[in-house]
């Protein structure tokens, strides 16, 4: 693997990691990066054959083992799944990463994707952390990481529920993080800012300013497991997305909407439509 890589105690994080919304983007990178420390992987999405070509993919490269979890983690039952597919592994660290953005004026938005998006980027981190964090303290150790974003940290214009719904993330990491650090267990909010992932593509932001300072994916990953295993509560990944948390929070609100909105403008102006709410990064 290319560019840098997280180092992770087996023993502690292993034997089995889950890691949600895998197939492609800053899961795709966890995966890899996990299995790279010798600990097999659940790999967990809607998208089957390519959980299925990166688990034997990663096996042939690390001599890990893997299973491939179909879920839809904006449907109803999808912890059913999810239990049934895990109930029997020692299961010691969970990145709770899936999510995606509806991008677009709220008023004149679709409620159903809007809906969607929100039980996404909140049930799903939701269920995840209360039964695996049951399972992780019962145990002792082990780690949970949720993935949030930048856009909890203020509210932004044109993807307004989007940032609602990671601010509840960034929340829920962060308490969940004390609450569970007596029982052994690290936890972990990490809060990327843009990232060279196929959901930046899909919004034409890869071109332009945004694109040139986009984190590379391996770097964000890297940073995130690091923060991980020294028990960081919070970690904002990428320098320069540090340097912008320290505006005053008008002007990232201000900021990161001109940037949603030129986002919003570019989509429309190439047909492409609003999107429905996924889980790739």
């Amino acid at each position: 693997m290319a560019g840098k890589t997280a180092r992770l105690d087996a023993a502690r994080f292993g034997p089995w990691a889950l890691i949600t919304g895998a197939s492609s983007g800053i899961g795709r990178g966890f995966a890899g990066q996990i299995a790279a420390n010798k600990i097999n992987v659940v790999l967990a999405a809607r998208r089957l054959a390519a959980l299925d070509e990166l688990g034997r993919e990663l096996a042939a490269r690390h001599g890990i083992r893997f299973r491939s979890l179909r879920a839809d983690l904006a449907g109803p039952d999808f912890m059913d799944a999810v239990i049934g597919e895990t109930q029997d592994l020692d299961i010691g660290l969970v990145v709770s990463n899936a999510g995606d953005m509806v991008l677009g004026e709220f008023v004149t938005g679709d409620y159903a994707l809007l809906a969607r998006e929100t039980t996404l980027n909140v049930n799903s981190h939701l269920a995840i952390a209360h039964h695996f964090g049951q399972r992780l303290a019962r145990r002792g150790e082990g780690g949970l990481l949720l993935v949030s974003s930048t856009a909890a940290l203020q509210a932004v214009p044109y993807t307004a529920n989007y940032s609602a719904a990671k601010a509840y993330v960034f929340n829920l990491g962060e308490g969940l993080h004390h609450e569970l650090a007596p029982k052994g267990v690290n936890v972990t909010v990490v809060l990327p800012g843009a990232t060279r992932t196929p959901m930046l593509s899909r919004f034409g932001a890869d071109k332009g300013s945004m694109g040139r300072l986009a984190m590379p994916v391996d770097s964000c990953v890297a940073d995130a497991l690091n923060s991980l295993r020294v028990n960081r509560a919070v970690r904002v990944s990428g320098r320069m997305n540090r340097l912008a948390t320290t505006l005053p929070r008008t002007a990232r609100t201000r900021l990161f909407g001109a940037l949603s909105k030129s986002m919003a403008q570019q989509a429309s102006a190439a047909d492409t439509g609003v999107p429905a709410a996924g889980q790739a990064r």
